[in-house]
């Protein structure tokens, strides 16, 4: 854990020091805390510092998230956009711009939030999580069929409307990417209450999810309610992975990679995955995007590209070891 979190300390220092305008770090500290309105400090506090805090706020919510899906699902392989989060999130980004709701940050973030939304509430009725219970309902082969099913679906219609509408197109190929670059205070401040919220529901469920780890009956003997315990899951799933898609965009590998080393590192105790994911989440998030502000400089990648190519050769890499436990 203490690692883990000096990685992450060391991150948000590169993320701050590093990028097109090169600023010392002795002067990065010295604007940090006392702003003179210079370039440098425009540069610091305007730019990075706001886009450290979201790719900070991005990295953890979608670490966590994929902890409590692999936990739920009891899948080492499952990640947030099994609930067709990405999916719904997409299809609303297109859908607000063929339908002349607008464009822009400012829009797609919220656009994207209800289409995270309603795709995972889709998911989990689907799933039959809620109504009737019948045998086998909400169960975690029924919830990955459900959200397969949906995601699908849903990227099938994107695809429809995004073929079928230039303006469409040109908004979604960036989105679709995920970047941090040019979110400000706003964007964490409309997505934040979301990620708090979600984060506190998927921390206290750790030790239920331990005892359903065990087995549905065995989780039943202990006192643990599992319908409730899924429902509040895909709850706190749909808010980390909603509010983070809403803030960058889709962000591959981070949910799904960042648990799995936690597992690696700590065992099989949620609790303690839970809690090293909020760590290394961030850290990933964060050197993708230093990478992604230097490895074309002057020009800058999005940083779900870089992320999406560091996680790839290390996924490959820890499954050819055969280092992915099962739950």
């Amino acid at each position: 854990m203490a690692c883990a979190a000096l990685l992450l300390v060391l991150a948000c220092a590169a993320s701050l020091v590093v990028g097109s305008n090169p600023i010392a770090p002795a002067r990065v500290g010295e604007v940090l805390l006392s702003p003179d309105g210079t370039q440098a400090s425009v540069v610091v506090n305007e730019l990075r510092l706001p886009r450290t805090a979201v790719a900070v706020a991005v990295g953890a919510a979608l670490a966590l998230a994929g902890a409590v899906m692999q936990a739920l699902t009891r899948n080492p392989l499952a990640d947030p956009g099994i609930l067709g989060i990405n999916a719904g999130a997409s299809l609303a980004v297109v859908l607000g711009v063929v339908l002349g709701f607008g464009s822009g940050l400012g829009s797609t973030v919220w656009f994207a939030f209800a289409g995270a939304s309603v795709a995972g509430a889709g998911v989990h009725v689907l799933a039959g999580g809620s109504g009737q219970q019948r045998a086998g309902s909400g169960s975690p082969a029924r919830l990955a069929l459900a959200g397969v099913t949906v995601s699908a679906a849903l990227a099938a219609v994107t695809e429809a409307l995004v073929l079928s509408d230039q303006q469409a197109f040109n908004e979604f190929r960036f989105w679709v990417a995920g970047s941090v670059e040019g979110r400000g205070w706003d964007v964490l401040i409309a997505v934040g209450p979301f990620l708090l919220v979600g984060g506190v529901v998927a921390l206290a469920l750790g030790p239920s999810l331990n005892a359903l780890s065990m087995g549905e009956e065995t989780g039943k003997a202990l006192g643990v309610r599992p319908g409730r315990v899924r429902a509040l899951s895909l709850l706190a799933v749909t808010l980390l992975a909603g509010g983070a898609t809403a803030a960058a965009g889709p962000i591959g590998f981070v949910g799904l990679a960042a648990p799995m080393l936690a597992r690696a590192l700590v065992g099989h105790d949620h609790r303690r995955v839970a809690v090293l994911s909020l760590l290394l989440g961030p850290v990933w998030v964060l050197v993708a995007d230093c990478l992604a502000r230097v490895v074309i400089a002057p020009e800058e990648t999005q940083v779900g590209v870089v992320a999406a190519l560091i996680g790839a050769p290390v996924f490959v890499a820890v499954v050819r070891r055969g280092r992915v436990a099962s739950l």
